[in-house]
């Protein structure tokens, strides 16, 4: 399941300079107003120190991590909700992405036809109501026909009325939906609605190279308004990210740590992205390959098993795991099995972040 990630943000801010940083791909970028129209689409590998841990200890013929789809979206303007600069476009490209990725300018800088001083706060309060005001209209085209719906008497049209109901007196209220505590059934009724403001945002703080730790006015900023808006937030480089693309793995080591980074830009931000939406990884190793897959926090194992292929989890019957740390202190998968580390679990069982497993299924 390659997660899908909506860069988004205003115009020239920064957003195809971050998505060519962290994809490596190479978008159009400018110092104007819509330089993206078509939205730039990249597919890159989760960065992953497990799967090289593994092939240490297991011979396999490659290694496959999980993958994520990184999109780069129109820039958005005040009016976009009412169909203003690309703002149908913008706001349907984003209503098919999992997260929101808002990329706000905290770097000074001449930017064409953008008025007046940096101001984070100001530029993520804009969006947030274009959002807001968009899935507004969606709730009211939908109230008439929930309502109606409901009168029938059956439970799951009830439901949905009464989620988009409160939905409504949320975002009018002034609430965005990801901050309203949904019960399980609700957040399901509305699911099929795409509301954006109940997608999980990470705000990118796109600083400048001598604010990489994000401790600037500008970056504050950006932290107190995502703690406002139930977000997330990191701060990103962006021309500092595409400039370490272009070195070579010695150089980029060696450039990283005169800069006094851990890592780069693209794990922080994946990292981030899986934790907004509560996924995990676990692992499949065999002679041909070791591979990366990526599940829901708390799946249990034949859902887990269902992500290889459907047919394994209506088949499921049991699985076989270890954890990384296991293999790591005995070596090897037959030393694991001797030492009694090899456990048999069973449909119930949740999956843990990091678990090895060999399904046996009868499809």
């Amino acid at each position: 399941m390659a997660l899908s990630c909506g860069i988004v943000g205003l115009p020239n801010v920064g957003k195809s300079t971050i998505f060519s940083a962290l994809t490596s791909a190479q978008a159009e970028r400018g110092n104007y107003p819509f330089c993206t129209i078509e939205p730039n689409v990249a597919v890159v590998d989760v960065p992953d120190p497990v799967l090289p841990t593994l092939r240490r200890h297991i011979s396999s013929e490659k290694i496959i991590p999980a993958s994520c789809r990184i999109v780069d979206i129109a820039g958005l303007i005040e009016g976009a909700s009412r169909g203003e600069g690309m703002g149908n476009q913008f706001l349907a490209n984003i209503r098919e992405c999992d997260a929101i990725m808002q990329v706000v300018r905290c770097f000074e800088s001449t930017v064409v036809l953008r008025e007046g001083a940096v101001n984070p706060a100001k530029d993520m309060g804009l969006i947030e109501t274009e959002l807001m005001l968009a899935d507004l209209q969606t709730l009211e085209k939908t109230l008439e026909r929930s309502g109606r719906a409901a009168k029938s008497g059956d439970k799951d049209a009830i439901v949905f009325d009464g989620a988009v109901r409160r939905a409504a007196e949320a975002l009018n209220a002034g609430t965005l939906l990801r901050a309203v505590d949904w019960k399980l059934t609700e957040r399901e009724a509305l699911k099929p609605l795409c509301l954006m403001t109940m997608k999980p945002m990470l705000y990118v703080a796109n600083v400048a190279d001598d604010d990489c730790a994000g401790t600037s006015k500008h970056s504050l900023a950006v932290a107190e308004q995502a703690a406002l808006s139930h977000a997330e937030w990191l701060p990103i480089c962006g021309d500092m990210e595409c400039e370490l693309r272009t070195l070579d793995e010695s150089e980029r080591g060696a450039f990283m740590e005169q800069l006094g980074m851990t890592e780069p830009g693209l794990d922080r931000l994946v990292r981030s992205v899986y934790r907004l939406l509560g996924l995990q990884t676990y692992y499949t190793a065999g002679p041909k390959e070791i591979r990366a897959w990526t599940i829901p926090s708390g799946a249990t194992a034949p859902e887990a098993a269902g992500v290889i292929h459907t047919d394994f989890e209506k088949g499921f019957i049991r699985a076989q795991i270890y954890s990384v740390a296991d293999i790591e202190e005995l070596g090897d998968e037959a030393t694991i099995k001797a030492s009694g580390r090899l456990r048999t679990e069973g449909r119930d069982y949740r999956m843990r972040e990091g678990d090895v497993c060999h399904f046996l299924t009868n499809r």
